[in-house]
């Protein structure tokens, strides 16, 4: 058994657990990398990730260096004399990095891999509509998302789940299963296997302004399954015209209500202090939703102070 020297890479909340698990279960982290502190806020005040403000609390050496290459931080790599790296929700890695410890450099996935590979794995495993999803460990290539695998645990999605709450859910089974990994490479009984290649991929890229607005066309599921795969983060939007007002409308949660109608897709249709948008095959019943200059609220909290035009439609 390898006593081993473990440095740990990350930055949000997502691999603040994992590196929890690792310290409970009395692996040696010899160092902790994450990314530098940044202005936050009206004040601009520099911001610790939640990473740092948890490695910090344990006395963990941190460093954060802003160039991954530079001679400078790579010495302290190496000062470090790691054994492994394990990397959650973090930068990609030069090879000069990655390929340094004698085990190499693991990373955690939130998704099935080869499925999903790229930045938003668990709100693309939600939106298009998959009943099952699950974490990873892999060895660090070249490419993005594609090395070796090591270990794998599935995670059901529930229907009416959305993204914050399954992003806990992996939060959790993925710190276990880098434990899992850990004790793996300790015991030096890993036996790493290629990913699938002969299978249709589906990815997970980065959300931008263009691919999180919601298209009104689609069939009611998707529509349903894009609002709750964006909920609480970065939310689904849509155009409002009320009157004579154009706005950015945020749709954090809808229900499915099926039913014949002969509304034209998108018109708003107020009935009994709810707020439904005519789609093709029904309506989709706004329950929470975010004004421009105002919070996140419940829709009939909403309307008890703002009014919705009779010609009203979302866009």
């Amino acid at each position: 058994m390898k006593n081993l020297r473990i440095i740990f890479m990350g930055t949000p909340e997502f691999a603040v657990s994992t590196l929890k698990e690792i310290i409970k279960a009395g692996f040696n982290v010899v160092g902790v990398v994450t990314a530098p502190d940044k202005p936050s806020g009206r004040g601009r005040k520099l911001q610790e990730s939640a990473v740092k403000q948890y490695a910090t609390a344990q006395a963990l050496p941190v460093l954060q260096p802003v160039n991954l290459k530079s001679p400078e931080f790579i010495e302290e790599i190496k000062a470090l004399n790691p054994s492994i790296q394990v990397v959650v929700a973090f930068r990609m890695l030069p090879k000069v990095l990655w390929q340094l410890p004698e085990y190499g450099t693991f990373n955690l996935h939130a998704s099935l891999l080869p499925q999903y590979r790229g930045a938003a794995p668990i709100n693309w495993a939600i939106i298009n509509g998959e009943t099952v999803t699950g974490v990873s460990t892999f060895f660090i290539d070249e490419k993005i998302d594609t090395g070796s695998m090591i270990l794998q645990r599935e995670i059901e999605i529930k229907a009416d789940e959305n993204v914050g709450e399954l992003h806990d859910k992996l939060m959790q089974t993925g710190a276990y299963l880098v434990v899992e990994t850990l004790e793996l490479i300790q015991n030096e009984e890993v036996i790493p296997r290629k990913q699938k290649s002969d299978i249709a991929l589906k990815d997970a890229p980065k959300l931008t302004k263009e691919n999180t607005r919601i298209d009104w066309n689609a069939p009611i599921n998707k529509i349903y399954n894009f609002i709750r795969g964006l909920n609480p983060y970065p939310a689904a939007w849509t155009k409002l015209k009320n009157g004579a007002e154009q706005v950015q409308m945020k749709i954090y949660q809808a229900e499915i209500s099926r039913e014949a109608h002969k509304f034209s897709v998108g018109e708003l249709v107020l009935v009994e202090k709810q707020l439904k948008v005519a789609v093709k095959d029904g309506f989709l019943i706004l329950k929470e939703i975010q004004l421009p200059g105002k919070r996140k609220m419940l829709t009939k909290e909403l309307l008890n102070g703002y009014n919705f035009e009779t010609e009203a439609k979302v866009l």
